[in-house]
């Protein structure tokens, strides 16, 4: 199974358990002002936001729709010097450790009630002390790695130290281990460090709800901000993590009233969802019968076989084929019978790669 969760990090006091608090849709982390308030990672099955389902549900009549989901973790803040144990970054670090991709949220916003662990808020100064720190940490681990003192080594063992070699030259220099380029093996050789630094990163902005309205100005902020540290391309988005708790108690079309006064088409939090989605490099495929329709999630490149052992192990193992159609076309076509005579449903073998948005019936002999 791929592993679905996203650490959610940052220095104490940025709005990390505000944001968790509004994925979770109630009060679960305690969002104090002070640091340390969170010391456990909170952990929250979020929906993937997916029109799709519901499409599907009226045309085939289900019982039900089962969406995607993702886990966020509300890990507690990171302060200047956690590679060593300060705060209670030892723990913290951990916790980053177990996850797939992490969530950086940096604080735009400013709010004198609101301390900031510096006394000022400088979004440069603070995604460096927490990749500093993500850094310290791997380097840590890289350095207990010992080529052994005597004795020819493997030909696994000689890529695997390779690699470690190349990693803590780059990381000496400040480089996060996801940056440095390593060939397919190398990276599989050090896998298993779950080094820190190698995580894909999403940066979330935290704006104020003026910073909203000139968005324009907030963008050209941000793009200097990414440049600055060396990641100009680096996936981001902005959003204010109190106005999405504020809107939360309102009704969809409340909702959508109140964030056209930002020229916001959604809120923060489901564009948060999907690409939190994307970084961790899934997709879903759907399948629609009577019972039930489903997004199914897997990663990028996925083959049918594979695809089918989401749903249960044997069907991978039993394969025979999958009948397969686009999301709109299944729609356009009312469904498999219209679709079928019609001939838009493909019989895909063993090597066939599985699409975003696929509706599939897979054949197994069982």
């Amino acid at each position: 199974m791929a592993n679905l969760s996203l650490g959610i990090v940052g220095l104490p006091n940025v709005g990390k358990s505000t944001l968790f608090n509004s994925l979770l849709k109630k009060q679960v982390a305690l969002a104090a002002n002070y640091p340390f308030a969170t010391i456990e990672p909170n952990v929250g099955i979020v929906e993937v936001p997916d029109d799709r389902l519901s499409v599907l549900q009226k045309l085939v009549n289900a019982q039900k729709t089962v969406p995607a989901v993702v886990e966020f973790y509300d890990i507690a803040g990171l302060v200047r010097g956690a590679s060593t144990g300060e705060g209670l970054g030892n723990k913290f670090l951990s916790h980053i450790r177990e996850v797939a991709a992490i969530v950086h949220v940096t604080r735009l916003f400013e709010d004198s009630e609101i301390i900031h662990v510096a006394n000022k808020v400088d979004p440069v100064e603070d995604i460096k002390t927490i990749e500093t720190e993500l850094i310290f940490a791997d380097l840590a681990t890289l350095e207990k790695q010992r080529r052994p003192g005597s004795g020819k080594l493997s030909k696994e063992q000689e890529l695997f130290f390779l690699a470690v070699d190349k990693l803590k030259d780059a990381l000496d220099r400040g480089i996060p281990a996801r940056n440095v380029k390593l060939s397919e093996d190398e990276r599989l050789a050090v896998r298993q460090l779950s080094l820190l630094t190698a995580k894909p990163v999403l940066f979330v902005f935290n704006v104020s709800e003026s910073q909203l309205e000139h968005a324009e100005e907030t963008k050209k902020q941000i793009a200097e901000i990414l440049s600055m540290i060396g990641s100009p391309d680096a996936t981001h988005l902005y959003l204010s993590a109190k106005l999405e708790n504020d809107v939360l108690g309102f009704s969809e079309e409340e909702q959508k009233e109140y964030l056209q006064q930002y020229n916001l088409e959604e809120t923060g939090l489901n564009r948060l969802i999907r690409t939190a989605y994307a970084t961790l490099n899934l997709i879903s495929y759907l399948t629609a019968g009577e019972k039930e329709v489903r997004a199914w999630t897997i990663k990028t490149g996925t083959l049918a076989p594979d695809a089918a052992g989401v749903i249960h192990t044997d069907f991978s193992k039993h394969f025979i084929k999958a009948d397969v159609i686009p999301f709109p076309d299944f729609v356009s076509h009312g469904g498999w019978v219209k679709a079928r005579e019609a001939g838009k449903v493909l019989s895909a073998g063993r090597d066939y790669v599985i699409k975003d948005g696929d509706v599939v019936e897979f054949k197994v002999g069982v």
